[in-house]
């Protein structure tokens, strides 16, 4: 499949005011990509995504990664059963992040540890320890 196209547009204003959809992937043909649950915001999960990624993300309605570490695509669930279908895709101020608000299937969760979240501790600024979050 033929990976869609996305435009670049080198004026900052444009890029910034515009109403054209321009994803600034970075030096390795990456975008940094916030996924959290639809209806409570909760942070799910921070991944990435290239352009292929990103296309089948927009073409299919299903949360397509880049994974750095195995080095291949993956679409969410394929192998947890932890499905996630966008209800909303957003791009931040210079387009260089994607935010997707999803309805999570499956367990309902996003960590390959099992848990709902990948943010399930939070840092003590106290000590810079570690805290378990109950969720």
């Amino acid at each position: 499949m033929p990976i869609r196209p996305f435009t670049e547009i080198a004026d900052k204003q444009a890029l910034e005011e515009g109403a054209v959809f321009a994803p600034r992937f970075d030096e390795t043909g990456l975008i940094v990509c916030m996924t959290v649950e639809a209806t409570t915001n909760e942070p799910l999960m921070l991944a990435w995504m290239n352009a292929e990624a990103l296309a089948l993300t927009l073409e299919t309605g299903v949360a397509h990664y880049w994974s750095r570490s195995r080095n291949s695509l993956w679409r969410k669930g394929d192998t947890s059963g932890q499905t996630q279908q966008v209800i909303e895709m957003r791009v931040d101020c210079d387009q260089d992040a994607i935010l997707l608000r999803v309805e999570a299937g499956g367990d309902g969760g996003a960590c390959h540890t099992g848990r709902k979240s990948c943010f399930y501790r939070s840092v003590d600024p106290a000590t810079g320890g570690l805290r378990f979050i109950e969720r």
